[in-house]
């Protein structure tokens, strides 16, 4: 290679003409230590045709060696290097920012198909059944917390004799079970959102979703209702061995999609998102009339919208820092 022609033409004069240079000086300048009869220089190192020879193949030994060391690491690792260094700075020129989303109540109104699953276990189980309303308000901590919520709070007595944790498993189990066969039924995309996830794709945002839905689930909810593809990843509650309100599960996916937290945008509708988001430091965009038993005004928020609709007006302000 190029490389090892200009490695050679380097030090094959230093290794291999080296020893003769030095003779000839010796024969030139201190003729009394030479003895041309015997074809020998005196000193501590007799330099005889035989070693120099010698010497010479020694130095084209050592010659290969270094440039087998060049060639397989020291070009390699400045390769490796220059090659990552080309992906970060590519990386830091295209992207403008992150957009993280929260799925239930935030891009999709889930909350009818969530009804149904939560009343066909509550029926199933003897237990009072839910409004469209109510379940609105239950859905922001996953599927455990909304069973356990509607339960503990009006079947408190009913539970008192039984082991609740074991109902409340076998509760969830069967609220997954339906839900995932019946999960677009009635949902909808909140107003706006096609059209700002597509104003983000020509903006260059990396855009992620952040939910306490089980991962497959949000997939499968993502892809039926058509808009899975602009997204470059999907967390949900059991992806991490953590989710929201922890912040890591922001700062994760963030990480993830090669995102930096300072450039990143977090949409939620509940004070699940919203305090997760603001442990990660994180701006938040809050909807408006989420899925949370708490008024709007008592939530951390950035920014507050009814929908989607001229929401790029906000999120380019933030492309301007």
């Amino acid at each position: 290679s190029k490389c090892e022609n200009e490695l050679i033409v380097t030090l094959f004069p230093i290794l291999t003409f080296g020893p003769m240079t030095t003779y000839g000086l010796i024969v030139t300048f201190f003729p009394i230590f030479v003895s041309f009869e015997k074809k020998i220089v005196s000193g501590p190192i007799i330099f005889t045709p035989d070693l120099i020879k010698n010497l010479r193949s020694f130095s084209c030994s050592i010659l290969e060696f270094i440039c087998f060391i060049w060639k397989y690491f020291y070009i390699k690792c400045i390769d490796s290097l220059i090659h990552n260094l080309f992906l970060k700075n590519t990386l830091l020129m295209t992207q403008k920012y992150s957009i993280l989303f929260d799925l239930d109540g935030t891009l999709v109104d889930t909350a009818p198909d969530l009804m149904n699953a939560h009343n066909h276990v509550m029926r199933k189980y003897g237990y009072p059944t839910k409004s469209t309303a109510d379940i609105r308000n239950l859905v922001g901590q996953g599927a455990g917390a909304m069973i356990g919520r509607s339960i503990w709070g009006q079947a408190k007595k009913e539970f008192g004799k039984i082991d609740d944790q074991k109902i409340k498993a076998e509760m969830v189990k069967d609220f997954i079970n339906f839900y995932g066969k019946n999960i677009i039924k009635e949902s909808t995309l909140i107003n706006g959102v096609k059209e700002f996830l597509k104003w983000c794709k020509e903006k260059e945002i990396s855009m992620a979703v952040c939910t306490n839905k089980q991962e497959h689930l949000a997939i499968d909810l993502l892809k039926k209702i058509g808009i899975y593809d602009y997204f470059e990843y999907v967390a949900g509650s059991d992806t991490f061995d953590y989710c929201k309100p922890d912040p890591r599960h922001i700062t994760s996916i963030i990480e993830i999609i090669g995102g930096d937290v300072k450039k990143s945008l977090m949409f939620g509708d509940s004070e699940t998102d919203a305090n997760a988001a603001k442990a990660a430091s994180v701006p938040v965009i809050l909807l408006e009339n989420g899925y949370t038993e708490k008024n709007s005004n008592e939530i951390y928020h950035n920014h507050l919208i009814k929908d989607f609709i001229g929401v790029e007006k906000i999120v380019s302000t933030y492309l301007k820092d």
